[in-house]
């Protein structure tokens, strides 16, 4: 299992929206990100910046390679265009942070 936590700006203007469609969030979507491999996902607001983490099982490479090209994800991405700044920096690699401490 590795543990992911990355972070990514929402357009101003948007946090209201941002949170409606995840409150309701498609079940389709739900079951491809755990067959994946995510567990114990989160998503937090603060202003305009989101910060996500997650525990994924083996590792965020294979889990990223397994979601990517699900339908159901790539539909919830595209509808989130007007929404999200970016997710991805110009390499396309999440805007992630390095684990420095953990308290099992």
């Amino acid at each position: 299992m590795e543990r992911l936590c990355f972070t990514f700006e929402i357009r101003p203007g948007t946090e209201a929206e941002y949170q409606q469609r995840h409150d309701e969030i498609w079940p389709e979507l739900v079951e491809a990100i755990k067959a994946a491999g995510f567990a114990n996902y989160s998503l937090f607001r603060r202003g305009t910046t989101i910060y996500a983490y997650a525990e994924v099982s083996p590792d965020v490479a294979t889990a990223m390679a397994k979601l990517g090209p699900n339908e159901a994800n790539q539909r919830w991405a595209k509808w989130f265009e007007d929404v999200i700044v970016s997710l991805t920096d110009e390499s396309g690699q999440l805007y992630r942070a390095d684990e420095v401490w953990h308290l099992d």
